[in-house]
């Protein structure tokens, strides 16, 4: 594919959620990314319609056999990175731990994704996402007033702190691989991904700006300018005009009592809460008299700061996606198109993923394997059989 990566082989040790992430958006920016499926395989016959896996050559191969690590030693020889998300030491008890690969290719980029890091008291402990983000500060704070932490999805952990940290370690080491000449490992860590993006609220703390109460904060859905609101129809619109220009247009857009509701309280430094609850029940009573399309006739496209509440389901069909195309059809399944967008080194059209194994007799060819080597290793079951 086209793109500001094209040129690039990187190797995906296949995982779940993070990972798969960290190469969709690699892939989407023009590098090839060859995909290590584990063996067996399973019996599709079609492949799965999920997102995280196009754009991929899928290569299988059976790890915890000898001959297994030796075909992905010999990808990595003439790879520019690779990547895994095992828990710290299993990459290297199964072979190709990054002392291997870097012995054998000194330009190598190494990337590691994990939950906790691979260094520390809980760095060999099982997690998930929710465990990450809540030993990050990120969890505690979101929620409704007076109520427990909520899961934001598993975004602010797999996705941003983990996958989307990956994939911008390795971009930095490619880069820094220019200068140096040499490859390095990119230790990615959930916890310290998710622990990066709480930075402003550390400073809103030092600051005497932030309440750590679940939703207590100006940004946590405290504020009667900064929520969610439900329409008529049972659907919901956001509304954010934190600065007092975009404020005062929501006002004079909603017809709303200026003595009543202005100034709303926040400037930079000091907030005044006293009257948000008062004021966001007003709100409240006010958007559910139409409907959410009422209220985007409205204020849609206005300073006011205003977006309807889209569902998954609809995301496709809004004016601006459409416009922008940030959402298109690959395979016959509605998703996010790359992002983001260049001027001149425009990324191309995201392919569908492939049947897991597709490519293995391909791939390992080029490396090397001649047909009865092949042979020899799908008879041993480290690769598939011949595929029809």
């Amino acid at each position: 594919m086209p793109g500001p990566l094209s040129g690039l082989r990187i190797i995906e040790v296949a995982g779940l959620g993070a990972g798969p992430y960290c190469g969709m958006m690699l892939a989407d920016m023009g590098a090839e990314i060859v995909r290590i499926e584990r063996m067996p395989l399973l019996p599709l016959r079609t492949p799965l319609p999920d997102p995280l896996a196009r754009s991929r050559l899928t290569v299988a191969l059976d790890l915890k056999q000898a001959e297994g690590v030796a075909a992905l030693l010999k990808l990595v020889d003439g790879a520019d990175a690779l990547f895994e998300a095992f828990r710290p030491g299993v990459a290297e008890r199964l072979g190709f731990g990054p002392e291997v690969c870097l012995e054998r290719n000194p330009r190598l980029v190494y990337g590691r994704m994990t939950g906790w890091g691979q260094e520390g008291p809980l760095a060999r402990a099982a997690g998930h996402d929710l465990n990450y983000i809540a030993l990050s500060g990120a969890l505690h704070s979101v929620g409704v007033r007076g109520g427990k932490p909520v899961p934001p999805l598993n975004l602010v952990g797999d996705f941003g702190g983990g996958g989307l940290l990956l994939a911008f370690g390795m971009v930095c080491a490619l880069l820094e691989r220019e200068r140096s000449g040499a490859g390095q490992v990119v230790d990615a860590a959930m916890l310290d991904g998710a622990a990066s993006m709480m930075a402003m609220f550390f400073g809103f703390r030092a600051m005497g700006m932030f309440d750590e109460a679940p939703g207590a904060n100006l940004l946590g859905g405290a504020a009667h300018f900064y929520d969610t609101y439900e329409t008529r129809d049972g659907k919901y619109v956001a509304v954010a005009p934190i600065e007092p220009e975009f404020y005062g247009e929501f006002i004079d857009k909603l017809r709303l009592d200026r003595e009543r509701f202005a100034p709303h309280g926040f400037r930079f430094g000091k907030t005044d809460a006293s009257r948000w609850d008062e004021l966001k029940r007003e709100l409240a009573a006010l958007f559910r008299t139409r409907t959410r399309d009422e209220w985007c006739a409205v204020l849609e496209g206005s300073d006011a700061c205003f977006a309807p509440v889209l569902a998954l389901s609809e995301v496709s069909d809004h004016p601006h996606n459409a416009a922008r195309g940030t959402f298109i059809d690959v395979g016959g399944v509605p998703q996010n198109a790359p992002a983001p967008r260049f001027s001149r080194s425009a990324t191309g059209r995201p392919q569908a993923p492939r049947l897991p194994g597709t490519d293995t007799r391909a791939v390992l060819a080029e490396a090397g394997y001649d047909e009865d080597s092949l042979a020899a290793l799908a008879a041993a079951g480290v690769i598939p059989e011949q595929q029809e």
